[in-house]
């Protein structure tokens, strides 16, 4: 626009902006006949035009306003409401990124996503498209619903992460940034629980939510998210992101900021009444430990890992607080809620033998209820992200999906145990360990598959991929005379 008015002479110059002021008073003046949304779109046109001069001089600003909102657009679908559909903003932002990008090409090194993790997300999301063929005939409109967060957010977010995040220094930003966003969300959970609710939270809750996040007149907070569920995973998986980072050879003011933040995040965990989160915490800390390939880090993490899950197994101690006691209850093999699951998957299981590919994409879950009512898996909770992919794409389907994720995880373990770069292994790792978390998590929530887990996972992977264009192959010296903690 500099360029352009520079260009023009001075009288043309008057004249342009003349018209410009011109147009732009008669369309503020045409707004306000439409009440107090005029002025709203005013505001909202203002910061899109704000948004995309910066996103054309920089497209990562793209993708870092796409991780902040898919943390935090919950928000608006509470406190304001209304009939708009938020969570197509996702896809909003990924697509003028995309276009940025396609257009800005000659700045980007494309053979970065010549790997086997944006393969096998193509693979999924190209079988994803043929499941709407599926002869069970599930609806259209459940197939394009379910397709978003099941194929088409990773496809479109995890290329655009090897693009654009090129640098370590990209990656500590988004480290800081994630953290600090899990926290604002922690805070907002403690402020459920020790304050109150907000006029839209409790909205939430009256209009059915109350059935499952208040149990025995006890809240399960919920935060900025979708539900408690995946609150409490998503916090679950910011304890291990926060403890790896304590433990790796950093400057001691921030191994002791990561230890702080560990502790909010697993009072966050907690408050969330998530037994689930438990099974993220213990699968991460295995990777955690398993990824260090220290002797000592192994035998002392085990034996703490042991003792935690025998204290809750073998003990009552507690009790009298509710999270310790809700916490507890993810050991219990004969807990109510439990037995039901596994009652559900004998019912799907016997219905499902006699379909090896499923019954089509958004049959089960939320978009089953609403355009699949007439088929029998939409009668059936899912429960588990994994007992989803199974109804949805079969046996055929959860095998490729299983073991294409299992590969994933394993190719990253093997990235990362090259990686000479100490301080950028622990980023690494911690990063690892959070997705392996919100992986297995997800067999007893959909987490995975929802924000803002589905983000943090997506970026993390990349992230690890990218990582060997990181790596200066040789370690960095320790700080402060720390103790190395790893095996060279």
């Amino acid at each position: 626009m500099y360029q352009f008015l520079s260009s023009l002479s001075q009288t043309r110059r008057i004249i342009f902006l003349s018209v410009l002021g011109i147009i732009v008073s008669v369309g503020i003046s045409l707004l306000t006949y439409l009440g107090p949304v005029g002025p709203v779109l005013v505001i909202v046109a203002a910061l899109f035009v704000v948004f995309m001069i910066f996103l054309f001089r920089e497209p990562t600003i793209g993708l870092l306003v796409l991780i902040v909102y898919c943390f935090l657009f919950g928000i608006l679908s509470r406190e304001v409401g209304g009939s708009i559909a938020y969570g197509i903003g996702i896809e909003i932002f990924l697509l003028l990124t995309w276009i940025t990008v396609i257009i800005q090409h000659k700045r980007y090194d494309w053979k970065r996503l010549n790997n086997p993790l944006t393969k096998l997300m193509l693979m999924w999301f190209i079988i994803s498209v043929v499941e709407i063929i599926n002869p069970a005939g599930a609806s259209v409109m459940g197939w394009l619903q379910e397709i978003r967060s099941t194929a088409l957010f990773p496809i479109l977010t995890i290329p655009l992460v090897l693009l654009l995040f090129d640098s370590e220094k990209k990656l500590n930003t988004v480290l800081i940034l994630l953290i600090g966003l899990s926290l604002l969300a922690t805070l907002n959970g403690v402020k459920q629980i020790h304050i109150g609710l907000s006029p839209g939270e409790q909205r939430f809750l009256n209009e059915g939510g109350a059935v499952t996040h208040l149990l025995w007149g006890r809240l399960r907070a919920f935060s900025f998210y979708s539900d408690s569920g995946q609150f409490g995973a998503s916090q679950a998986s910011f304890v291990l992101i926060a403890i790896v980072l304590a433990i790796a050879p950093f400057k001691s003011w921030k191994r002791v900021l990561a230890l702080i933040a560990a502790g909010l995040s697993f009072y966050g965990m907690l408050i969330s009444g998530t037994r689930g989160a438990f099974f993220a915490l213990v699968v991460g800390v295995l990777f955690l430990i398993f990824l260090t390939k220290n002797v000592k880090v192994l035998m002392y993490g085990l034996i703490i890992t042991l003792l935690f899950v025998g204290f809750l197994k073998f003990t009552t101690i507690g009790n009298g607080s509710y999270e310790i006691y809700r916490l507890r209850s993810a050991v219990n093999p004969k807990e109510a809620s439990l037995n039901v699951r596994f009652n559900n998957q004998m019912i799907l299981g016997e219905y499902l033998k006699h379909n090896p590919f499923g019954g089509g994409l958004g049959v089960i879950g939320t978009w089953g209820r609403e355009y699949n009512r007439d088929k029998f898996l939409s009668t059936i909770a899912p429960d588990s992200y994994w007992v989803k992919v199974w109804a949805m794409y079969g046996i055929v389907g959860l095998t490729i999906w299983f073991s294409m994720m299992m590969y994933i995880l394993g190719k990253c373990c093997g990235i990362i145990w090259k990686i000479q770069n100490v301080r950028l292994r622990y980023k690494c790792i911690a990063m690892l360990s959070a997705t392996a978390g919100i992986f297995f998590c997800s067999y007893g929530n959909e987490v995975i598959n929802s924000m803002p887990s589905a983000v943090v996972a997506s970026v993390s992977l990349a992230f690890i991929f990218q990582s060997v264009y990181f790596d200066k192959k040789k370690s960095v010296p320790l700080i402060d005379n720390e103790p190395n903690l790893t095996i060279s």
